[in-house]
């Protein structure tokens, strides 16, 4: 049986990380998916037969304090996504899964962009087209605007954006293994803009954005109002694979409301597949063993599906 190899990073070591990835590598599925290289502190984790350390500059670090977001814990996390990102890129390692990180400790460490997806594309150097996608179980999300104030939404969307975040998210649907994948859109406004009553981007920008997806052999339809899109998406009489959204809280409340503790989020549109849970480092429940391990279970099975997408693709380029 073909198994990818993955790199696995346990995350912010003050956070929920390091439990999450050992439960992970603790599971037997795990095992029998692939082999893991694995990026983190040496001690805190039992690590079975399918599992490699990584000799990486923060392999002997010290303890870090928990539940604290510093400058320390910032500069390593970054140390830590250099490393995964490198063993891909490198041909060592086909797909990089991470635990939870922490924002506010990965500017203190010196992270400039507006998050790690950026973080990503510039250290890989990277220009073309990338974006969150949003998983849960077979519901996809992407979105057109990410981390920015809400105000300024409607000023960054236009034509060409909304049909790069449709062909987007289809390409990644179609590396997870969806070989047809159905895609809805979500207008901006409220009853998608009631005929230009409330607001007229759903007519200058997102329907013909649409009707371009479709001109280019892209299976989306809509605008759908943004209300009722994951209504449609979840129907059991059709439904759809994917729901592209407008901006950030479009999709992300809907995809947290059906099941915080299990998604995943993907690092869209990069040169290789990069996956980690949706939730953030759970601070309030360091060091209880509480945590619920599914969200990065989801994360590294994806990754392990859209690993051996990636080697194929590459090996056939080669």
């Amino acid at each position: 049986m073909d198994k990818p190899t993955l790199a696995l990073f346990t995350g912010d070591p003050a956070g929920i990380g390091p439990e999450l990835v050992q439960k992970l590598l603790l599971n037997p599925s795990v095992e029998k998916a692939g082999r893991v290289i694995l990026i983190g502190q040496k001690g805190r984790i039992q690590t079975p037969a399918n599992v490699e350390w990584h000799d990486w500059p923060g392999y002997n670090t010290p303890a870090f304090p928990t539940a604290t977001a510093s400058t320390r814990n910032g500069a390593y996390m970054l140390d830590a996504l250099a490393a995964g990102a490198a063993l891909v890129r490198d041909g060592q390692a086909d797909a990089f899964c991470f635990a939870p990180l922490n924002k506010t400790a990965l500017r203190l460490g010196g992270m400039h962009q507006e998050d790690e997806l950026r973080w990503f594309a510039e250290f890989l150097a990277y220009k073309g087209v990338c974006g969150e996608l949003n998983v849960l179980q077979d519901l996809w999300t992407s979105r057109v605007t990410s981390h920015i104030p809400l105000k300024e939404v409607s000023s960054l969307l236009s034509i060409h954006k909304v049909f790069e975040s449709i062909e987007m998210i289809c390409n990644a649907l179609k590396a997870s293994g969806k070989a047809s994948p159905r895609l809805a859109v979500c207008g901006l406004n409220p009853h998608n803009g009631d005929n230009g009553n409330y607001g007229d981007e759903e007519i200058r920008i997102i329907a013909p954005a649409v009707e371009m997806a479709r001109a280019a052999g892209l299976p989306a339809e809509g605008p759908f109002p943004a209300d009722t899109a994951f209504v449609r998406a979840i129907r059991q009489d059709g439904g759809y694979d994917g729901v592209v959204t407008m901006y950030h809280d479009q999709g992300q409340i809907a995809m947290k409301l059906m099941g915080f503790e299990k998604g995943v989020t993907v690092h869209g549109g990069l040169p290789f597949p990069i996956t980690t849970p949706a939730h953030g480092t759970a601070y309030d429940i360091v060091g209880k063993n509480v945590a619920n391990p599914q969200a990065m279970l989801n994360a590294f099975e994806l990754a392990c599906r859209m690993g051996l997408h990636h080697r194929r693709v590459t090996q056939h380029i080669a």
